[in-house]
C-alpha cells in the first residue's frame, strides 16, 4: 500500500519569527489523520514563548504578545508534550507530513534544548523519521514549474483547501492533503517506500539547497551560505 492512501500525522508551527536559533514557539498542531483523511485525534497548544511577540509576526497568526501571557501555557512543559506526541507517532511508524520541516523540526530541536527537553532526535536514536517535507517533495517532483511554492499555492495548485492560513490545524491538514495529492499525481515519489521516499528528500533538501546557494552566489551574495541538512539542523554548540 502506498503511503499516500495510509494513515499520517501533521504538524505545524506558528513561531515569534524565522529564526531556528532564537524565535520561539506560539502555537502548535499535531493532527493524526486516517487513511482516508479524516481527523482522528487534533491536539493543539498555545504557549507564552517567554518573549514580545513581534508585530509582524502577530500579523500573521493574530497571537498577540498580550493573549498570549493571559491564555498560553508554560513553554517548557507543552515542548515536552509536543516533543513526546511526535515521537509516538514515528515511533510507530506513522509518517510525519510537515510543510518546510528544517524549520518547524529544528526550531522545536532548538526550544526542546532551551527547556531542559530531551529532543526528538535524541529519543529517536538520532533519526526523527519518516518524514514527508510537502515543499522538498514538490520542488523534487516538479522542478521546473513556475511560482511560488509556499504552503497556499501548493494547495491552490493540487486543489487543496486552505480555510485559515497561519492556524496550525489549517496548515497542518492542508500540508497533508497536498502531499496526498502530490503523491498521487507524481508516482516517481507516490509509489516509493516510506524509508526510501525520506532517504530521497534528504539527497533532494540538500540538492536544493546547493543549487539555491549557487545562485545567490553568482546574482547577491557572493558569501551566500544554505543549509544543506534536513529534517533537522544540527545543533552546533
Amino acid at each position: 500500500m502506498s503511503w499516500v492512501s495510509g494513515p499520517m500525522v501533521a504538524f505545524d508551527l506558528e513561531t515569534t519569527g524565522t529564526d531556528i536559533e532564537t524565535d520561539r514557539i506560539v502555537t502548535a498542531a499535531v493532527v493524526t489523520m486516517e487513511p482516508d483523511g479524516r481527523v482522528a485525534r487534533e491536539r493543539t497548544w498555545l504557549l507564552d514563548p517567554g518573549v514580545p511577540i513581534p508585530e509582524q509576526a502577530s500579523a500573521i497568526h493574530g497571537i498577540s504578545t498580550e493573549h498570549a501571557r493571559a491564555n498560553g501555557g508554560p513553554a517548557a512543559p507543552a515542548v515536552e508534550e509536543i516533543t513526546g506526541a511526535l515521537a509516538q507517532e514515528l515511533r510507530a511508524g506513522t509518517p510525519l507530513v510537515v510543510m518546510n520541516a528544517r524549520y518547524d523540526l529544528s526550531l522545536l530541536d532548538r526550544e526542546c534544548r532551551r527547556h531542559g527537553v530531551e529532543p526528538l532526535a535524541q529519543r529517536l536514536a538520532g533519526r526523527p523519521a519518516p518524514v514527508i517535507d510537502p515543499l522538498v517533495l514538490d520542488k523534487h517532483a516538479d522542478r521546473y514549474r513556475k511560482g511560488r511554492r509556499t504552503l497556499q499555492a501548493l494547495c491552490e495548485h493540487y486543489g487543496v483547501t486552505l480555510d485559515a492560513a497561519h492556524n496550525a490545524v489549517a496548515d497542518a491538514l492542508a500540508a497533508a492533503g497536498a502531499a496526498r495529492r502530490m503523491g498521487a499525481r507524481h508516482a516517481a515519489i507516490g509509489s516509493v517506500a516510506l524509508a526510501d521516499l525520506h532517504d530521497l528528500q534528504v539527497r533532494a533538501a540538500a540538492e536544493q539547497a546547493a543549487s539555491l546557494q549557487s545562485y545567490l552566489r553568482r546574482t547577491s551574495d557572493p558569501e551566500a551560505v544554505v543549509e544543506r541538512a534536513w529534517p533537522v539542523v544540527p545543533y552546533r554548540v
